[in-house]
């Protein structure tokens, strides 16, 4: 049974929190209006990837109003959603995905555990991977930078996932490097990979949010500026894939020790009497 999925391209006000809910919530009603049963914002979508905003006073999840209007929009379609957003618990900053699921509250299930310069000298990275599952389907969330890592996607699809998410802010001239990084991690896997990009203020952030099949071809895309990308989950195009291309059932735990022969230029000179 296949589960539809709509990943967003749109643009974030930094610092502008309610706003950014605001439109979250207006985005979650297009899912499901186009029958997806899951949604995916974009890197720091609440906040806006900012760093004058990352380093002001930041949202956090002692009180949960300020996520109220979303929390209605899931509540009330029944989509849902995982959104990104700069978060301050009082002890450490991160990057957060929240996972908000009707009649649940709010979780902020998963923290960039990859911190690309300058992140580092404001957000402390995450200790743990995280999935959640929809019937036969299980999703593995991921932040950006983290798709750059191939050992990332590999523990994501190690521990059970056939759906790697990654919610994404690219600067402009990242476009090549990004489309690889995400088909490669999918190739590499044998799952889909989700990407979900900011474009926009204050960076010109240049989006690219897509779907990429097993096979690391991208089947679904943004086209406009602004929208969503939709697609069907199929955990049998996963299936029928590993067992067609077999590099994640014929990888190798231990590839033994690695040896290195030494500077082999000064031999050369001595055997031709250079």
């Amino acid at each position: 049974m296949t589960v539809r999925i709509a990943t967003v391209q749109a643009e974030a006000t930094p610092g502008a929190v309610e706003l950014n809910i605001a439109r979250a919530a207006q985005l979650v009603a297009e899912s499901a209006e186009a029958g997806a049963e899951l949604v995916l914002f974009p890197e720091a979508f609440l906040t806006g990837y900012d760093e004058a905003t990352f380093g002001g006073t930041l949202p956090n999840l002692d009180d949960l109003t300020w996520l109220a209007p979303l929390q209605e929009a899931v509540d009330e379609t029944g989509v849902i959603a995982v959104v990104n957003t700069a978060l301050d618990d009082g002890h450490r900053r991160t990057l957060t995905d929240v996972l908000l699921a009707p009649g649940a509250p709010p979780l902020p299930a998963y923290a960039k555990q990859h911190l690309h310069a300058p992140e580092r000298t404001i957000f402390v990275s995450g200790a743990r991977g995280y999935s959640f599952r929809i019937r036969d389907v299980e999703f593995a969330l991921s932040v950006c930078y983290d798709a750059n890592f191939p050992e990332h996607a590999a523990a994501a699809s190690e521990a059970g996932a056939t759906v790697y998410l990654n919610s994404g802010a690219y600067f402009p001239g990242g476009e090549r490097r990004r489309d690889l990084h995400l088909a490669a991690r999918a190739l590499d896997n044998g799952i889909y990979v989700v990407y979900s990009g900011l474009i926009g203020a204050p960076s010109d952030f240049i989006g690219g949010s897509a779907v990429f099949d097993p096979l690391g071809r991208r089947v679904a895309s943004v086209d406009e500026r602004e929208g969503l990308a939709i697609a069907d989950i199929d955990p049998a195009l996963v299936e029928d894939v590993r067992r067609d291309q077999r590099m994640w059932t014929d990888r190798r735990e231990d590839l033994g020790d690695f040896e290195r022969s030494g500077d082999l230029t000064g031999r050369t000179a001595r055997a031709t009497g250079a």
